[in-house]
């Protein structure tokens, strides 16, 4: 296990559910909101490791982190991205399924790529429950044996904060607002980036944490913090 850095301005994955929930209570933010902020960030993430060529697997799940998975894949195909959706359980959330027609919309393609250069993980968040449905690990498993460079959003699918382990394997992570504290209690801070989805400062303030400095990118190194 690595030493926590900076403690101070760590989040753990309850506080930050607790944050997301008083940004929609408190100052209006809207789930739909957060989630184009989260997808677009992960969009650009991805652009910056494909070419227009290359093959993109996004897996989503049925909640809210698959509807950021569904953001990221509808901007990426008006980009002129190939994109591919797997979506093991087809029955989603109101908000996913809206996504998920905007996506298709917008090019995605419904079947999955046998050779992805990229395999984006976005079929749980920080609200997922264990043990995962065996439909999802059933492609958890293929995306891990695959040779693409993967990506999870949020928390890796199958994340167990008591022990560290994950059901999927990435190679990087795209944690929202701030760093959590299981993530980089188990040694995933060199491969943590950290996402702005618009949480005001007076939120951070109020867990007596210190707001990253999103004012020149959108998406910050854990490491440079």
């Amino acid at each position: 296990m690595s030493e926590l850095k900076k403690p101070e301005n760590l989040l753990t994955i309850d506080q930050f559910e607790e944050i997301d929930n008083l940004a929609i209570q408190n100052f209006a933010l809207p789930i739909e909101l957060m989630m184009e902020n989260a997808g677009l960030h992960l969009a650009h993430l991805v652009s910056s490791r494909a070419n227009r060529t290359d093959h993109i697997n996004i897996g989503v799940g049925p909640g809210n982190n698959g509807g950021g998975g569904l953001v990221a894949s509808r901007r990426l195909a008006a980009w002129g991205y190939q994109v591919h959706l797997l979506i093991p359980d087809r029955i989603l959330k109101p908000l996913p399924s809206l996504q998920l027609g905007r996506a298709q919309a917008a090019g995605a393609d419904l079947s999955p790529s046998p050779s992805p250069k990229i395999y984006v993980d976005a079929f749980f968040g920080f609200s997922q429950r264990l043990p995962l449905p065996h439909i999802f690990l059933s492609a958890i498993q293929k995306a891990n044996s695959s040779t693409a460079f993967k990506i999870s959003l949020d928390l890796p699918s199958g994340f167990n904060k008591l022990t560290g382990e994950s059901s999927f394997n990435p190679d990087l992570i795209l944690t929202m607002a701030a760093p959590k504290t299981e993530l980089l209690k188990f040694g995933f801070g060199p491969n943590l980036l950290i996402a702005d989805i618009g949480i005001p400062k007076d939120l951070y303030e109020l867990f007596g944490i210190q707001q990253p400095d999103f004012s020149q990118s959108g998406i910050i190194r854990y490491a440079d913090l």
